[in-house]
Order: structure tokens, then sequence, then C-alpha cells
């Protein structure tokens, strides 16, 4: 709601001004959705990595949409320019969080019953 705010300021003021005016608060602006975007990747990345710690806790469903959140943020992550080496490692970080709950996922899903031996009568 802050940066909705935010914005909205800076295209009122962008309105008033003259050109470079216009200009330097159209740059602070792009400045103000970069930032937004990037905080709200980042919250996805979090919620979606701190799942991490019991995934065999997940249902199938669960582990099916958290597969396709990861798929997700990794085509927003993937066109990300600002900084190259934080792209890359987050991205890397998703990819193995990816890994863990589609490997999860395949065992839950080729779980076989545990062999029973029956007492010799």
């Amino acid at each position: 709601m802050k940066n909705f705010l935010r914005i909205s300021l800076l295209l009122i003021l962008a309105g008033l001004l003259n050109k470079e005016g216009a200009d330097f608060f159209l740059s602070a602006l792009n400045h103000v959705i970069g930032t937004a975007y990037a905080q709200d990747w980042k919250v996805e990345f979090d919620d979606i990595c701190k799942k991490t710690n019991a995934p065999m806790s997940m249902t199938k469903d669960e582990l099916k949409q958290i597969i396709t959140r990861c798929n997700k943020l990794s085509v927003v992550m993937g066109t990300m320019t600002q900084n190259e080496s934080e792209r890359k490692v987050y991205l890397r970080r998703l990819r193995v969080c990816h890994d863990l709950f589609v490997f999860t996922l395949e065992s839950k899903d080729n779980i076989i019953s545990p062999l029973r031996i029956e007492p010799d009568q």
C-alpha cells in the first residue's frame, strides 16, 4: 500500500512539472516500482523455501502447488536484470528447493507398503 501511494504521488508530481522534472520523477517512479517488485519476489521466495524443512508432511496437492509456484517464480526471477550475481544465486537456491519438492512428490508416488513377513506356523 505504501508503494502504491508513492507511485500515485510521483505520477501526480510528474504531470505538474516540466519535461526535465517529469523525467526525474519518472526515473524515481521506475526505481520505486523496481524496489516493490524486488520485495514481492523475495517474499514469495522466502515463503516457498521455508517449506523445505518438512516436505514429507505436505500432501501431494500441496507439493504440486508449491512446484508450480517455484516454476512461476523462476520465470519472474529470470527476467531480472538489476543484479546478475544476485539473480544467479537466488535462482540456484530456488532450483534446489524445487528439486527437493519434486523428489518428495515422486517418492510419495512410489511408496511401496512395507514388506510383511508372516510368522512360521
